[in-house]
């Protein structure tokens, strides 16, 4: 560790050594031997420099030892002193403390202050080697192997730092600050119950020792325990009440929870004692983003880019709010920017995925799933929006998005410890317990879709089922009050470990669990691969195979899932006898109007749904309909059109085929009761493909607009088909391209029997399957009977 003469020099000045404490050092050698002193201090002086340095005198103490050194500059002794007040002043000391070695070169202390100044100074390795030295001569110096550990920690030499941390705590076992920081080394090494178990000694020893709270909350939170984590902030904030780190951890758990406006008050707790905490503003965005404060939440993110604009994470913060904005084009920059500081950032590029697919650039959100899994393999959200964002595009084989749902079958199944056997009753006939998983049990088309299905069952089936949900996310609106008023049990999914999560509807005694999501977002489909209830059933959420093997059913009706595509799905499919949806009417008041086109003098076709189903294929089909019928307009209603260039697009795309921009009305987001309305503008819809419409064809239909569809031959591309058959609109389903646009010259001709149609439609489909919420229940209970019953066959069930 000897300097040279053209070495940088050791105490940080940038100069070389010969150029800087060489000069010192030769100046003490020179005023040695040209004025020969007594070569040590008195025990006197010694004492003195004792006294002040235990009194924290520390300007005292560096004073008196360069008056010393002017005396006695061969002395160990007191350039280990005056290293020792430097670095209590938080000055620079190496020079000092490297003098005190070649002096005292047996003296484990100042071996020990050297490793000290040089891992302050960021040269860990040599800081390492001082330790050693310090330790050659005094091997059970327990404050030594706790640096060592500091330091072998700061070097990503983890297990090696346990080692020495072990090694500090034999020596002395009542160490405190050793057991934490053995703690922190097994937190990184992802061996959480150990940290736990490290914390907790650690504050045995030192109750009031507020940052082992702070980091067993750290661990707690790891753990998938966020209430327990909770309290030990709490606790680590009782003792120091202006630690800002645990007042942003603190919102970090808290979020976990779901309990946003108070993870907001913890982060501007941490705020008001840190201003420039980039990581404090940026966790402060996310809390505003979930409340819907999108607004606030770009300030936020902002303000953290501002003290760290390399912040890949604040990047990728901000692109998540602007997405949710609706500015797509700026969302992307900024998760390219994150990518930019951060290029293996796995959530980065999943999330660039998802703006990606929004805009349409479906090819390019795919290879951005694809960057996510290489980077984070075992990242089931990316895997499922991968499989989603397969469903969009047109020509895609069955049997490759079969494949790819079972390569995520299998991923999530290496995850989980199934669970193999089951302390359920298999009595066919008793009181079933239904257990319903789902991220959208609010104003989602999933909760208007269940709503008035589980309000039937609630009424219909009381005694024979029991319906308990767990919501995998906070959102909490009107529509979930209505949807808990149906269940017997709400047992909240924030925030628990997919084991948790097993455990406790496994503890519920639940015996069919039903999954409502598939791959879409929020979805907690890891969780169903631990198999907790005995029959597992996926229904409504999603519209092809999840690949989980643990997934026993799946529920389909006559028209969307021919028998020819049961090989296609990892599920046993399970046909509802006329439909498999069953839709609430809106609890707005908007009335159906008339038939535009009497009064335009033209026909006006629509399409409501999400922009990124309208592939090149159905702008063709599309552009092929409106060239058919003169002066027939195409009105597109979809978020993504609140972008500029969303629309510049979307008309070139159009201009391509013949037509002029004139014919397009395009429109963004609008609130429901808008949104509804703006059907009084539509003649007919027309649905696109291979991904049709849901939610938007029921609700055109129920506003008086019919909807035109293209058969397919899979489950999603015949989702329209489902809809119209039990609508009682067999006419409206074309069977191939030429035939989709016959029928829209057709209907287009007869604008008397359109206006009628219109008139009695509502009626027509409330009265339908569609919308009869008894009557599907019926059906629905039915079905869930029987999957019990052929459980319940299989099991060895002892005579009554």
């Amino acid at each position: 560790m000897n300097t040279g003469r053209n070495d940088p020099c050791p105490c940080g000045s940038g100069k070389k050594y010969k150029k800087c404490c060489q000069n010192k050092l030769a100046a003490h050698i020179a005023t040695q031997t040209t004025q020969p002193k007594v070569s040590e201090p008195s025990s006197t002086e010694i004492n003195r420099l004792a006294l002040l340095f235990n009194s924290g005198r520390y300007t005292e103490l560096e004073n008196q030892a360069r008056e010393l050194l002017e005396q006695y500059p061969g002395s160990g002794f007191v350039w280990k002193a005056l290293g020792a007040s430097l670095k209590a002043q938080r000055k620079v000391a190496l020079f000092e403390l490297q003098r005190a070695t070649e002096l005292l070169p047996d003296d484990a202390e100042a071996h020990g202050n050297l490793g000290n100044a040089l891992k302050d100074l960021g040269r860990l390795d040599d800081a390492v080697a001082s330790y050693h030295m310090a330790l050659k001569f005094k091997p059970d110096y327990a404050e030594t192997h706790y640096n060592l550990g500091n330091a072998l920690q700061d070097l990503g030499r983890l297990d090696d730092a346990v080692e020495s941390y072990h090694r500090a705590l034999k020596f002395k076992p009542d160490f405190a600050e050793g057991h934490n920081n053995l703690g922190v080394a097994f937190k990184d090494l992802e061996r959480l119950d150990d940290a736990v178990a490290s914390y907790r000694l650690a504050l045995e020893i030192r109750p009031d020792y507020a940052e082992a709270h702070y980091n067993l909350g750290n661990a707690l939170k790891g753990l998938r325990q966020p209430d327990d984590a909770v309290a030990s902030y709490h606790r680590a904030l009782e003792i120091k009440p202006d630690f800002a780190d645990a007042h942003s951890n603190l919102g970090n758990a808290l979020s976990d929870l779901g309990q946003y406006d108070d993870a907001v008050a913890s982060y501007h707790q941490a705020l008001k004692f840190k201003p420039d905490y980039a990581e404090a503003h940026s966790n402060l965005g996310v809390a505003l983003k979930e409340l819907g404060r999108l607004d606030d939440a770009v300030a936020s993110f902002q303000r953290a880019l501002k003290f760290k604009p390399d912040y890949a994470e604040a990047h990728n913060n901000l692109g998540n709010a602007l997405k949710e904005l609706g500015l797509l084009d700026d969302a992307v920059a900024s998760f390219q920017r994150a990518l930019k500081f951060k290029p293996d950032y796995a959530e980065a590029h999943y999330n660039l995925g998802i703006a990606l697919k929004d805009l349409g650039r479906l090819d390019d959100a795919v290879a951005s799933y694809h960057l996510a899994l290489k980077f984070k393999p075992g990242y089931a959200e990316a895997h499922s929006n991968l499989l989603f964002t397969h469903n969009y595009l047109s020509g895609q084989p069955a049997e490759a998005l079969l494949s790819e749902a079972m390569r995520y079958g299998t991923l999530v199944g290496r995850q989980a410890n199934a669970y193999q056997e089951w302390p359920n009753l298999p009595d066919p006939d008793r009181c079933l317990r239904v257990g319903l998983v789902s991220g959208d049990l609010c104003a989602h088309p999933v909760g208007h879709f269940v709503e008035s299905v589980l309000g039937a069952l609630a009424a219909h089936a009381s005694g024979r089922l029991e319906l308990i949900a767990y919501p995998s996310h906070f959102r909490c609106d009107a529509l979930t009050e209505r949807i808990k008023a149906c269940c017997c049990g709400w047992h909240s999914a924030v925030g628990l470990s997919n084991e948790q999560l097993a455990k406790q509807i496994r503890d519920d005694g639940i015996d069919i669990l039903m999954d409502l999501s598939g791959h879409t977002r929020h979805n907690r489909l890891p969780m169903f691969a631990w198999k907790p209830a005995p029959v597992q059933v996926s229904w409504l959420g999603y519209f092809a195979t999840t690949g989980v093997t643990a997934m026993d059913y799946l529920i389909a009706d006559p028209w969307t899932l021919p028998e020819s595509e049961e090989a296609y799905f990892t599920e046993k499919i399970w046909r509802l006898p006329e439909t498999r949806l069953c839709f609430t009417p809106p609890d707005v008041d908007v009335q159906v109007g008339p038939l535009p086109a009497l009064s335009n003098g033209y026909i006006t076709f629509g399409c409501f749904n999400n922009l990124t189903k309208m592939n090149d294929e159905v702008v063709a089909l599309w552009a092929k309909i409106l060239l058919s019928i003169p002066n027939s307009r195409l009105f597109l209603k979809a978020k993504q059109l609140n972008e500029s260039s969303v629309r510049k697009n979307t008309i070139e795309r159009f201009v391509t085929h013949g037509i002029d921009a004139s014919r397009l009305v395009l429109e963004g987001y609008e609130p429901r009761k808008e949104y509804l309305a703006a059907y009084h503008r539509v003649d007919m819809a027309v649905d696109p493909f291979p991904f049709t419409g849901g939610t938007t064809s029921v609700e055109g239909l129920w506003m008086g607009v019919p909807v035109l569809t293209l058969a397919g031959e899979h489950f999603l591309s015949r989702q329209g088909v489902g809809i119209l058959m039990n609508a009682g609109l067999p006419e409206w389903v074309a069977t191939d391209a030429d035939d989709c646009v016959a029928r829209a010259v057709s209907h287009a001709a007869d604008l008397r029997r359109l206006a009628a149609l219109r008139n009695g439609l509502r009626q027509q489909v409330l009265a339908s399957p569609l919308f009869d919420a008894s009557r599907f229940a019926r059906h629905f209970e039915a079905a869930l009977r029987g999957m019990w019953r052929e459980w319940c066959d299989k099991q060895q069930v002892s005579p009554h």
